[in-house]
């Protein structure tokens, strides 16, 4: 029996004929999808799920038809008694015809497949398909991160980095998220900090180059009250990054921690790291020192210290926010405030809009309603109404998402110490080594005020530096309690 009568046979059934009709039409569509995706580009993710992840499914799934409906002939003709035999004669000029045939369209199915293949596995590394598919569950962080340093990278380049191991682990990780997000059984907020993340030397660490960090930085706030006239503070300080290449001199200020020169491993007791009992640090000539702190209640035993997971301390225990930041409404406002995006003299605007933006919402839409309520009601007739409505609509819009229960207290920045333990996680001065040696608490180590005072303009400075003046008279409360424990970003 020839090549023809046997595949004719198989192939004679519904179910094949089916998946074939389908799987025409589904290729020929996405044919013209690739077409207008390499044309065009810079289409919708929803484009691209269709184009390179559904299109091939559905290819791939009528094929399957087809091979299901010659298995299924198969074997009614074997029941039957009569199996066609495969005779393949290659002096048959129909036989070649017909392989050569079959050899071409398998040559275009599987070049097709591999650009598919390829355009596939960029579209699902883009941040368009991180941050729009999942609409709901990735909005905080895709509107975060497009406000962020970082907007011009991609989030791939953070969260996998390169080489086949991580990529293969992320798209492991990827198939529970997917699951997660199918059956409802997401975390609101999604929790952090990561702990499958990889280590920042393999993907922070490619682009920002410790030994290059050298020097220091002057920032400049103005920090508005929350009384009528929303008085402003403002405070000029040197932040002291410190840094440099050890081969050519020590290692001093904030990046002292830098991997790679300093080794610095802690135990944290609780999933936030928050909490930090326990630290080892390296220094460049292998001394090791070991620090304990002197609350009872927290002190690890060495049973508990052998026993429990180290983390070797990298980028991100600081910069733990690097491209998903979730600001304060304090802070929020005094940026706008001081950029001019809201009239600070409009009488208690702080104190107002900073209750505002922290109030519990169900939805985002309720929030914004509210806030233009609110304020067209405290500010009827004031030239600037629209402007000030508009502004603080954009600050929540950009900051809080109440379906997901995102605000900025859930998400601590441990960039300096103000809202949130943050330095004084380990910094607090109760950190002890068995030779008497503590963790400093002081404030001149990381940075110097150059000048403090009220207003937004401070043109004189010293440059000896200044001790801390608090904008309300607190006494010395604010040597020996933590900033956090009276500020929390809001009211």
């Amino acid at each position: 029996m020839s090549v023809r009568t046997k595949f004719s046979v198989l192939i004679r059934n519904w179910i094949s004929l089916f998946g074939i009709l389908m799987g025409a039409c589904a290729l020929m569509g996405g044919i013209m999808m690739i077409l207008v995706d390499l044309s065009l580009g810079n289409l919708s993710a929803y484009f691209g799920v269709v184009c390179y992840m559904l299109i091939p499914m559905a290819i791939f799934g009528c094929l399957g038809l087809v091979i299901l409906g010659m298995i299924l002939t198969h074997l009614r003709l074997k029941r039957q008694g009569g199996i066609p035999l495969m005779i393949v004669n290659f002096n048959d000029r129909g036989t070649l015809i017909r392989l050569a045939v079959f050899s071409v369209l398998a040559s275009v199915f599987i070049v097709g497949g591999v650009v598919v293949a390829y355009r596939a596995y960029h579209f699902t590394e883009s941040v368009e398909f991180c941050g729009l598919i999942c609409h709901q569950v990735m909005t905080p962080e895709y509107t975060s991160f497009r406000q962020s340093p970082h907007a011009n990278t991609s989030c791939a380049e953070c969260h996998i980095g390169s080489g086949a191991q991580w990529f293969v682990k992320a798209k492991i990780s990827g198939l529970y998220q997917v699951y997660s997000v199918l059956m409802n059984k997401y975390h609101r907020p999604i929790e952090t900090p990561v702990q499958s993340l990889r280590p920042a030397k393999d993907t922070c660490l490619t682009c920002h180059w410790p030994t290059k960090f050298f020097g220091a930085v002057l920032r400049t706030w103005t920090h508005f009250g929350s009384d009528e006239k929303n008085s402003p503070w403002t405070i000029k300080m040197l932040l002291k990054i410190g840094g440099g290449n050890p081969a050519q001199g020590q290692i001093r200020g904030i990046h002292w921690h830098m991997e790679g020169v300093n080794t610095v491993e802690y135990i944290a007791t609780d999933r936030k790291r928050m909490v930090i009992p326990w630290v080892q640090a390296t220094d460049q000539a292998g001394k090791v020192t070991v620090y304990q702190t002197e609350d009872k209640k927290l002190r690890l035993t060495d049973s508990q210290t052998a026993s429990l997971a180290r983390r070797s301390m990298d980028c991100i225990d600081c910069h733990n926010q690097p491209a998903h930041t979730y600001r304060s409404p304090n802070e929020l406002l005094d940026t706008a405030m001081t950029s001019g995006l809201l009239d600070s003299s409009l009488p208690s605007l702080k104190a107002g809009d900073a209750k505002l933006l922290s109030a519990s919402y169900k939805t985002s839409s309720e929030a914004l309603a509210a806030i233009d309520h609110e304020l067209r009601a405290k500010y009827a007739g004031n030239a600037r109404l629209d402007a000030t409505v508009r502004g603080v609509q954009s600050l929540y819009s950009g900051n809080f998402f109440p379906e997901m229960k995102v605000r900025w207290d859930e998400y601590p920045n441990h960039i300096g110490h103000k809202i949130t333990p943050g330095c004084f996680r380990c910094h607090d001065g109760e950190h002890v080594s068995e030779s008497g040696k503590r963790i400093s608490k002081d404030c001149n180590t990381c940075h110097t005020i150059l000048a403090q005072g009220p207003g937004t303009d401070l043109p004189a400075f010293t440059s000896s530096g200044l001790e801390f003046k608090h904008p309300e008279d607190i006494g010395d409360d604010w040597k020996t309690a933590r900033c956090d424990s009276c500020h929390t970003g809001s009211p």
